[in-house]
């Protein structure tokens, strides 16, 4: 038997967390090194790693949570606006071997950081666009 994830122990009690909200298949609390105030992880009460290893009722489930933090946020922080991410396994990111959506409220004071600041020696947006290049690899995404 695989040894617990972090996240495996918050769910059965062995370690602490604070609590945002909870549902039947999904359990939401605030991340201990948050990036800003209000981080709350959104995870499922079944411990996999990848999000294409649960069920499409367990999925479903996942971003009701998410939606449920972000009610529960928009109304303390006053705001509608906020950055959703998942790490979908250790090369993405993934810390903790545990599907989890990061929720975190954004304001007009935080900055606004967009996708591009998570690489910043990426090609800047804007400019010309490749379109053949784009419709190349989408037909070969569809097996065309």
């Amino acid at each position: 038997m695989a040894e617990p994830t972090l996240f495996d122990r918050i769910l059965n009690g062995t370690l602490p967390s604070h609590k945002v909200a909870e549902g039947e298949l999904w359990y939401a609390f605030l991340d201990i090194f948050p990036r800003r105030e209000g981080h709350t992880l959104v995870i499922p009460k079944q411990s996999v790693r990848h999000l294409s290893e649960l069920s499409e009722s367990m999925r479903n489930a996942l971003f009701i949570g998410v939606v449920k933090v972000q009610e529960i946020l928009s109304k303390y922080f006053e705001t509608d606006d906020f950055t959703v991410c998942i790490h979908d396994g250790p090369l993405a990111g993934q810390e903790v071997p545990h599907v989890h959506v990061h929720v975190l409220p954004r304001l007009p004071s935080d900055g606004g950081k967009t996708l591009q600041a998570m690489w910043p020696q990426a090609q800047p947006m804007g400019g010309d666009v490749d379109h053949g290049q784009l419709g190349q690899l989408a037909a070969a995404l569809r097996g065309e």
